[in-house]
């Protein structure tokens, strides 16, 4: 009777665990109160979880963090609170777990989601359950942020790039985020890039040759010449940072990055339609919209412009063909060849100005008065003929 009183003295005694400060243990939420949440810790009292101990949110209402039956970490602070229950913290239990976590993500080169909290010397800073993590204003963005408060409040997925547990130091980065995300864009791109077809982009930058265009990770080059069927000299004319454009695929090389565009529609090539147009010998009229050393380049309409050589400006000899013709000027010339293969049409000036008539009516007499027997008659008359 003795041994058996002796046993089970023992076996209740085992199953009550001993628990010290600083133990982390896992309890079932018996009650959740407006100040505390009481827990059942395995324990022969239960632990108190205070408001101030659920979150490091001092707004936060215990019912918006657990409910009854809940199962949760906490961390044991006095094993005796003085009234006989066990003193527990759920926010220091999951700053604990939390670096555990945090170890694994950063080893599995995974990302995790913050809200920016405030903007200080240097960079912005985070909450990251709790435990206070700061991004280095170099490692914010991809792009250059000049001004930090820009992200405050703002959520993002950012990358783990240094872990102090002792120092409790957490430094992240959006940037290494931004780049692997670049990097995936422009692997897809590449991967499904078609000449010939069409896409939508982004103007990003505008250069004397042509404009550069976003196309999801890849900027793509849209020469001068394909930006219009009309003469382009400066880009800015046709397009503007910012806009939204639809671009052919003219040509892309992967191994340097380069990708060739063109804005004007190749399927409307206004030389598909000269020959229906224009015909060699006919006199048309155009404006002058380039003047070079050897003539002067008429455009006879939207992306048809033809070449009046300075042999080809006046009759007269001239030094040089601006002396005689500026752009904008308005013309009349002579298409003299149309090679649609090349497209190319040569004109003339000199040809188009009508030339005055010479009356050659006075060269056609009609007098019947003498003829040219008449006059060598008696001259004839003198000679012997064998």
């Amino acid at each position: 009777m003795e041994n058996s009183m002796q046993d089970l003295m023992n076996e209740l005694d085992n199953s009550i665990k001993a628990i010290h400060p600083g133990d982390i243990l896992k309890g079932k939420v018996l009650s959740v109160k407006e100040d505390e949440v009481l827990v059942n810790i395995g324990y022969m009292a239960d632990g108190v979880i205070s408001k101030e101990e659920l979150s490091s949110d001092p707004n936060v209402k215990p019912m918006d963090l657990v409910k009854v039956d809940d199962e949760i970490l906490v961390y044991v602070l006095k094993v005796n609170d003085g009234e006989g229950n066990v003193a527990l913290s759920k926010k220091q239990a999951d700053a604990v777990h939390l670096w555990d976590e945090l170890e694994e993500l950063k080893k599995e080169d995974k990302t995790i989601s913050v809200t920016i909290k405030a903007a200080v010397k240097g960079g912005v800073t985070a909450d990251v359950k709790g435990v206070r993590a700061f991004i280095p204003a170099s490692l914010s963005s991809l792009q250059r942020i000049d001004d930090l408060n820009s992200l405050v409040g703002k959520t993002m997925e950012v990358a783990i790039i240094e872990l102090d547990k002792e120092k409790k130091k957490i430094i992240l980065s959006r940037k290494a985020v931004e780049l692997k995300e670049a990097e995936e864009k422009k692997a897809k791109l590449w991967a499904s890039l078609k000449k010939g077809e069409k896409r939508t982009g982004t103007v990003t930058r505008l250069a004397r040759f042509g404009a550069f265009v976003d196309l999801g990770g890849v900027d793509g080059l849209i020469h001068n010449n394909d930006l219009s069927w009309k003469r382009v000299i400066n880009p800015a004319d046709v397009v503007s940072v910012g806009d939204s454009v639809d671009v052919y695929v003219l040509d892309f090389d992967k191994a340097n990055n380069r990708i060739s565009l063109a804005l004007k529609d190749i399927n409307e090539n206004p030389w598909n339609t000269v020959a229906s147009k224009f015909a060699v010998g006919s006199v048309v009229e155009g404006k002058v919209v380039r003047v070079v050393d050897f003539g002067a380049f008429v455009e006879l309409e939207t992306g048809i412009e033809g070449l009046v050589h300075i042999s080809e400006i006046s009759e007269e000899r001239i030094a040089k063909p601006s002396d005689v013709l500026k752009v904008g000027d308005t013309v009349k010339v002579k298409i003299l060849d149309i090679d649609n293969e090349k497209s190319k049409i040569s004109l003339s000036i000199k040809e188009a100005i009508a030339k005055p008539q010479v009356d050659l009516s006075k060269y056609n007499s009609n007098d019947t008065g003498a003829t040219l027997g008449d006059i060598l008659g008696d001259k004839l008359k003198g000679l012997k003929l064998d």
